[in-house]
């Protein structure tokens, strides 16, 4: 029963609610790049388009089939990533493997947001998932500059 009960308060209100609440929902019309990432372990996916100019993110699409967490963590990047440069998306994406993967800090702001997944560090199994939007949105990042599109 304790493994059900971790599991349950893995899947916080919080959690749900940013699943709930995704900004950005809607895939652009002529984006600088888009990115298809999935997870193979449980078949979550995401779609990134992004509009770059100036070494910055000025518009962000995103279409998102995935579990709770995931969406949760792409509720946080498509909330913050228009602004951004492709090293604060690097950073972020870094920062939230070693929160995963070996107890790092949170991610800077701003994606501190992404601190609501540090209970997922346990459920290795969520990984791929929770890492999608910070990977395509790196991948789409470096795929407009090498377009030219920045």
């Amino acid at each position: 029963m304790t493994a059900e009960n971790d599991l349950i308060k893995l899947y916080s209100s919080r959690i749900l609610a940013l699943a709930a609440d995704m900004p950005r929902t809607q895939r652009l019309k002529n984006p600088c790049a888009t990115v298809m990432r999935r997870s193979p372990l449980c078949g979550s996916t995401i779609t990134v388009d992004l509009q770059i100019r100036d070494g910055r993110i000025t518009d962000y699409g995103q279409d998102v089939k995935a579990c709770a967490l995931g969406q949760a963590a792409a509720a946080v990047v498509g909330a913050h990533a228009v602004g951004c440069t492709r090293a604060q998306i690097e950073t972020a994406r870094e920062q939230l493997k070693a929160m995963l993967k070996s107890g790092g800090p949170v991610p800077e702001a701003p994606f501190d947001g992404l601190e609501v997944l540090e209970p997922a560090r346990d459920y290795k199994n969520r990984h791929a998932s929770i890492m999608l939007a910070l990977e395509a949105t790196a991948e789409a990042f470096a795929q407009a500059e090498a377009a030219d599109c920045a």
